[in-house]
């Protein structure tokens, strides 16, 4: 187990470049280290189990190595076909990736969904696996130290060593930098992949609709937990404007599962729409650098999280 500062420099510097993954429970604070790592708001976060759906990658450059970051859905036992695609899109991820992380909250001692999870991971041989112990600003030193040492141990009951041990807070900025040294000598020696500058290969018409999502679901979590998804249907620079006054116009739909919902998503006088739209507005204009105009629409789309093909038609 190990918690190491600064490692000795070999003297002929090589550069590195692969994917790492953050694997865990849903909301085990996998979105939140991405975020941290890139240093810019990629992955969509919130309280809220289950928001991560699609693959977003992060990318960190640095002058010994780029590292790219694949941040997947939370992989859980799943109760409806949305759920088992996702848990498809988690396998597929982990046996393509260079170091996978395992996220564990510090404040919460290990239950049977990381048991499972481990045991999933004890048959992925080849790739090395770093622990990760999440939210340490949330514990006492005590806990913390109880954490290290079940979590060290989980690994022996399971017949495999983690690669490293790693405590970190993404939310008070702990040993994060320290996290990306420890990930870098074990991914391959090459030339870095994407140009410097690139933060995601997210294509940004997903981005937008994450963000979207990201506020509709604020005050809703409780009542529309996994009922919301968001398409935005079109981005178009609006015509006959000044080059230096630009805008985007953003054609959107939120989608929901019962007309029941609807009320709730758009609140009384369309206040809680008008409210998701502004504050959505600029987070987009902050991604994207331009001014935008959004136009948001709520739709019915009956029980989509169990049919195949509104799930497809929802990007799923």
């Amino acid at each position: 187990m190990s918690v190491r500062s600064q490692s000795s420099e070999p003297s002929e510097a090589t550069h590195r470049a692969g994917f790492a993954c953050f694997v865990g429970r849903p909301n085990a604070g996998k979105s939140t280290l991405t975020n941290a790592l890139v240093g810019q708001k990629v992955a969509i976060t919130a309280n809220q189990p289950q928001t991560t759906r699609h693959t977003v990658r992060g990318i960190v450059h640095r002058p010994d190595a780029q590292l790219i970051l694949v941040d997947t859905p939370g992989l859980h036992k799943p109760r409806t076909l949305l759920g088992e695609r996702l848990n498809d899109v988690v396998r597929t991820t982990w046996a393509e990736v260079d170091v996978i992380g395992f996220c564990l909250p510090a404040n919460e001692k290990l239950g049977p969904g990381d048991r499972f999870i481990a045991k999933e991971l004890a048959s992925i041989k080849k790739t090395p696996k770093i622990a990760i112990v999440t939210k340490t600003d949330l514990v006492d030193s005590k806990t913390l130290a109880e954490q290290l040492i079940a979590i060290d141990q989980l690994g022996q009951e399971l017949g495999f060593e983690w690669a490293e041990i790693v405590p970190v807070s993404a939310v008070a900025d702990q040993q994060v930098s320290l996290l990306a040294d420890l990930i870098v000598p074990l991914l391959p020696e090459g030339p870095a992949l994407y140009p410097e500058g690139d933060l995601t290969d997210e294509p940004e018409q997903v981005m937008v609709a994450e963000l979207i999502r990201e506020a509709a679901l604020e005050g809703v979590r409780d009542e529309l937990p996994h009922s919301i998804a968001v398409v935005v249907e079109e981005m178009l620079p609006r015509e006959d404007r000044p080059a230096d006054r630009p805008l985007l116009d953003i054609h959107a739909f939120v989608y929901i599962e019962r007309p029941s919902q609807k009320g709730i998503i758009i609140g009384p006088k369309g206040k809680r729409l008008k409210e998701v739209g502004i504050k959505s507005r600029k987070q987009i204009e902050a991604l994207l650098g331009t001014p935008v105009f959004l136009d948001l629409h709520v739709k019915v789309a009956k029980d989509w999280q169990r049919d195949p093909r509104q799930l497809r038609k929802l990007g799923f």
